[in-house]
């Protein structure tokens, strides 16, 4: 492993919360925005965590809304850094309805967020890698370059002819 590089254990951030009543649509769930604004925070911690630098939100790459989590609920947002590339990172976001009293959870939610290390004046800095260690971490770094390549596709800033993993794909 690199003298720098870290796992994503070493990046693992935990939000435990109860919803409460301001937070909550006129169903009586949580708002989607609360839940996207905490996630966004523990990616960001995750984010620090592992760049031990400032981090900007450059991006949300996808969000998927499973099972709504009631008023009066306990949330539980947990954020590992998937991917690093040279400046910027892939955090993964799971979201649970964690019940304390049962001891049932729920996976209700997941998020993959992108944040870009910076330094005081906002220019992006390198960054440690990341060196995945579970099975599930091994195939979120995978994962995350094919992202990584479709979104620069997208945005065009890349040409598809030029992606390798999208190649591996689709041939």
């Amino acid at each position: 492993m690199e003298k720098n590089a870290k796992t994503p254990a070493e990046t693992r951030t935990i939000m435990t919360n109860i919803v409460l009543p301001n937070e909550t649509n006129a169903l009586g769930n949580m708002f989607g925005g609360e839940l996207l604004s905490r996630m966004d925070r523990a990616a960001a911690i995750a984010a620090q965590r592992h760049s031990e630098s400032t981090v900007v939100t450059a991006s949300v790459n996808h969000v998927s809304f499973k099972y709504p989590i009631p008023q009066g609920g306990v949330v539980v947002v947990e954020a590992k850094v998937s991917r690093a590339f040279s400046t910027s990172m892939e955090i993964y976001c799971d979201v649970w309805l964690d019940n304390p009293i049962t001891k049932e959870k729920i996976h209700t939610n997941e998020g993959i967020y992108t944040f870009v290390a910076v330094d005081k004046n906002n220019h992006p800095v390198p960054i440690p890698e990341l060196i995945p260690q579970s099975d599930v971490e091994k195939a979120r770094f995978d994962a995350a370059l094919r992202r990584k390549e479709l979104s620069l596709i997208l945005s065009g800033k890349m040409k598809a002819q030029d992606s390798i993993e999208l190649k591996k794909l689709f041939g």
